[in-house]
């Protein structure tokens, strides 16, 4: 299988695969660059200046220090100002209300009324061997609101959460009253 296989209407990338590997410049490039490198003066090492014990030149050394240690602080503030800088604290994120889609702020009224119509059950008197399908219909639908949030614009996740809250509370309903009359 070819690589290029999947993008074969796309112009751009038969114009891209058209271009040469590897362009080498052109030999008259390389040599400019060497003639600029041979007239570039090359620097000497520095010559270690004789010390002396005069007053005056010790008084320079000594000052010398204190402007070597001066440029340093100045560098250390101007590094730590930037760093300051780049690392302000972010503003507060936007409230959650504000980030919601039209699709999650309905999800989150389907959600809303489940929770009251569950509320208005009793759940100690589901039986256990329900338990297991009432858990998996519960992770089911966390798994549609994960889908919701992620995917704003699928509106057919509200179909699917609306259906497994429904299977939900019939169940529950069918639990508290077994004998299969609903209320």
């Amino acid at each position: 299988m070819n690589a290029h296989e999947h993008d074969y209407d796309d112009p751009l990338a038969q114009r891209l695969r058209g271009l040469p590997a590897e362009r080498v410049p052109p030999a008259a490039v390389w040599q400019r660059v060497a003639a600029a490198m041979e007239q570039v003066p090359r620097a000497q090492p520095p010559v270690a200046a004789p010390r002396s014990s005069s007053p005056t030149s010790a008084g320079r050394a000594r000052g010398g220090v204190w402007l070597r240690y001066a440029a340093a602080a100045v560098v250390v503030v101007a590094v730590l100002a930037s760093a300051a800088m780049w690392w302000q604290p972010q503003p507060p994120a936007a409230p959650m209300a504000m980030q919601e889609s039209a699709l999650q702020r309905q999800a989150n009224t389907i959600t809303y009324q489940y929770r009251q119509a569950m509320a208005s059950m009793p759940h100690d008197s589901v039986p256990v061997e329900l338990q297991p399908a009432l858990r998996e219909l519960d992770e089911s639908a966390g798994s549609i609101r994960s889908a919701i949030a992620q995917s704003p614009d699928a509106t057919f996740l509200l179909g699917q959460l609306q259906r497994t809250y429904a299977l939900r509370l019939e169940l529950t309903r069918k639990g508290v009253n077994p004998t299969g009359i609903s209320t």
